[in-house]
């Protein structure tokens, strides 16, 4: 099968927002968002996620508890719960009508017309869910980095520092943000004809 620039374009556009919602998908469910380590018991971890929070003693195995009241939790962890999970609702809504309005599936009964408007809302909702999934990860480094200078607290007094899952909520954010400009990006370009494999062009001089 034969590919135009515009349909490479939006192939990428997919892979990368689909590549993005993977990576906020575990990003939401991993327990790492922040960690503790005790300089009293340097064998022992803690880390907060935004669903539970676990020990992990070296040597001996990992124990997690489930938060058990959403109000009790930081403000920034209430929020992040919210945006991810609308994130997930986002990118998986947009990577569906960007598929839909895409080279790559061929449906007969849609207009070229109807498929760049498609291409250009799934776009915009792969962006959207590139906010909502920034937003949320950035609070909570802020919001980390915030208690880890406050003076207000004793030294002796262990800080929370960031987790292994900021970084790859970063990393979605960003995938998903590329695949969603790259989306709309693909519905600016023209409309390229490509022959199929073994077809004959009839005005071609016959040799």
């Amino acid at each position: 099968m034969a590919w135009s620039f515009r349909g490479k374009v939006q192939l990428g556009g997919l892979l990368l927002s689909l590549l993005g919602w993977l990576c906020s998908c575990v990003t939401t469910v991993l327990p790492q968002w922040k960690t503790l380590n005790l300089e009293l018991n340097e064998m022992e971890t803690w880390i907060m996620g935004l669903w539970e929070a676990c020990v992990n003693q070296e040597e001996v195995a990992t124990a997690c508890k489930a938060f058990e009241s959403f109000l009790s939790l930081p403000q920034e962890l209430q929020v992040a719960r919210i945006l991810m999970v609308a994130s997930h609702g986002l990118g998986l809504l947009g990577f569906l009508l960007s598929g839909f309005g895409s080279e790559c599936f061929q449906f007969h009964g849609i207009r070229w017309a109807s498929k760049r408007r498609l291409c250009l809302l799934g776009g915009t909702l792969e962006v959207s869910a590139s906010a909502t999934t920034l937003i949320p990860v950035s609070w909570v480094a802020h919001a980390t980095i915030r208690d880890f200078w406050d003076d207000s607290i004793p030294e002796i007094v262990p800080r929370w520092e960031f987790g292994d899952a900021l970084f790859l909520g970063w990393a979605a954010g960003v995938f998903l943000a590329l695949g969603g400009l790259l989306l709309i990006f693909s519905i600016f370009l023209e409309k390229e004809d490509v022959p199929s494999r073994g077809m004959v062009d009839p005005t071609a001089p016959l040799s």
